[in-house]
């Protein structure tokens, strides 16, 4: 294997081999490691925006808690789940970019989880963007008392920044 590829969790690097067969980058290691590099790289912009944010992560989210969360994917997408207002939430599902069999950005305001949410795990929905996400690699939610509008706010805020980073991984590391 490669310096990249060793250094994400074994249970995802299948994710990332099956994101590079379907990247449209040529065949073989060099682009594998190229798609494990942006992993990586992505990993770390959630993690940093996580925190900058003052978001704790855990392993497990209830579909009746009623706070807003953020997840990210094996193959690297985030789903930014808003909170639990009359039994609906609004979702965002933001893929990365790279793969051509789920749309970039998909949202729903009424959107209602089938089942609890845990790592490992893939997001399923009763009503959502998606009908299922990729297992789940981190979820993220807000500490202290916000109110339903200002999580919506700042979940949106931290979303945008990481989904905007993830843009210029792509074209940084994917476009040399």
């Amino acid at each position: 294997m490669g310096e990249y590829l060793d250094q994400i969790p074994e249970e995802i690097r299948g994710h990332v081999r099956e994101i590079t067969r379907i990247s449209g980058l040529p065949e073989g290691e060099e682009s594998v490691e190229t798609i494990a590099q942006a992993w990586l790289e992505k990993k770390k912009t959630f993690e940093e925006e996580i925190q900058k944010m003052k978001m704790e992560e855990i392993e497990f989210f209830s579909k009746e808690d009623e706070r807003a969360a953020l997840a990210l994917t094996y193959s690297g997408s985030l789903v930014n789940i808003g909170p639990l207002v009359e039994n609906d939430r609004k979702v965002q599902y933001m893929s990365i970019g790279l793969r051509k069999d789920v749309p970039d950005l998909a949202e729903r305001d009424d959107s209602v989880l089938t089942k609890d949410i845990n790592i490992d795990e893939p997001i399923e929905f009763e009503r959502g963007p998606v009908r299922s996400t990729s297992q789940i690699f981190k979820i993220a939610v807000f500490t202290g008392d916000l109110s339903a509008e200002e999580q919506e706010e700042k979940i949106t805020e931290v979303t945008q920044i990481i989904g905007e980073e993830f843009v210029e991984v792509n074209k940084t590391i994917i476009a040399e």
